[in-house]
């Protein structure tokens, strides 16, 4: 008799075309990617091509990437770099990369580092490749800019989104403090879109790749001033720079502290006999500013990449409540409204105004003593 062909409970399809389990695809992967960390793993063998060749690299660069992943873009960089330092946040892609390269020729010239990339210190680099995770896109574009010895070039994949905000001009929506800091620092190009497909696992957005050449030489301003205005200025950038200046007693408090720091390091004494009609000017302002203050960072619009430290501590304390002004208090903002009418842009927007009126607003402010480093 033939022999009975019903499947045994339990027993599996021996088949070489059946599907496999979901046991053994589990078995199969390496690891579960995590989506904290932003690791979306570029799997398109083409677009890493070519991201690598738009670098433009030489036999003799450093190159320093940023989240390798499992290595897809630095054994391609290995090819053409003399050394890669890769800096990697998990344990378990550090391990891979290292994996990959190990016993090769090119393992000698790859050097991991296990970290946080924004809060380390980088080794000498040349050139920046990165498949940036997108939750640290805006932190390390501003790292890169504000070092001492910028790379030739950073050819970086962002969010689209992102990505446009760098190219935005005054009075576009994505128009912002990067797009300001990256244009006067930089020239930014557009390499290609990518889109989700070429991921692994695809995230719930499309990338662009862009190249962000430093300018040689640098602008001769200070960066951390020059970011220090920005930060003010686009705290709420759809507000008048009269409201951002004088409509928060932070920030007036903030370009006090700094004016006496100033005058203090230069020699400089303070006439702190002020009259009671300032006085009474400087609390009146406070009086009809209590109402605007701290009520506008619920809007993505309004609110930047981040809040300044001084704007939060001032919520914790009550920013709210009035505090009893003195004469140097009087002395700042009377400096303060005579910049911005001299600059003619007491009453236009942060959002459209140009680098050259920040340029302006910077110098007016060090002319009179206040700085924001």
């Amino acid at each position: 008799m033939p022999k009975d062909k019903r499947k045994r409970p339990g027993a599996t399809e021996s088949s070489p075309y059946s599907k496999p389990s979901a046991k053994a695809s589990a078995a199969h992967s390496i690891f579960k990617m995590n989506h904290d960390l932003g690791q979306h793993i570029l799997k398109n063998p083409g677009v890493a091509s070519a991201i690598v060749d738009k670098a433009n690299l030489k036999q003799s660069d450093h190159v320093l990437e940023i989240g390798p992943g499992t290595g897809n873009l630095t054994v391609l960089i290995l090819r053409k770099a003399k050394t890669v330092t890769a800096v990697e946040m998990d344990p378990r892609m550090a391990a891979e990369v290292t994996k990959r390269v190990q016993g090769t020729p090119e393992g000698n010239r790859l050097k991991v580092l296990l970290g946080d990339a924004i809060k380390m210190d980088y080794p000498h680099f040349d050139v920046c490749i990165s498949n940036t995770p997108y939750q640290i896109s805006s932190p390390l574009v501003f790292k890169l800019l504000s070092l001492k010895n910028p790379p030739r070039c950073a050819v970086l994949m962002f969010q689209r989104e992102f990505a446009m905000r760098l190219f935005a001009k005054p009075g576009e929506k994505l128009f912002s403090r990067l797009s300001v800091n990256v244009q006067m620092w930089a020239r930014v190009s557009h390499v290609m879109k990518v889109g989700r497909a070429n991921f692994n696992p695809p995230p719930k957005v499309e990338s662009n790749v862009v190249r962000i050449e430093p300018k040689h030489p640098r602008p001769q301003i200070s960066y951390e001033e020059w970011d220090g205005l920005l930060r003010i200025c686009f705290v709420r950038k759809n507000k008048t720079l009269s409201a951002s200046f004088l409509g928060t007693s932070a920030v007036v408090e903030l370009l006090e502290n700094n004016y006496k720091l100033y005058c203090a390091q230069n020699d400089i004494p303070i006439d702190e006999s002020a009259d009671d009609a300032q006085m009474n000017d400087a609390g009146n302002a406070d009086e009809m500013d209590v109402e605007e203050e701290f009520k506008g960072f619920s809007d993505p619009d309004d609110v930047d990449d981040e809040v300044p430290d001084f704007f939060k501590t001032a919520q914790k304390k009550g920013g709210n409540r009035k505090k009893n002004r003195g004469a140097v208090t009087s002395i700042v903002r009377k400096k303060i409204e005579k910049v911005l009418e001299e600059t003619e842009l007491a009453e236009k927007r942060a959002r459209m105004c140009d680098e050259g009126d920040f340029l302006k607003l910077l110098y007016g402010f060090n002319q009179e003593g206040i700085h924001f480093a």
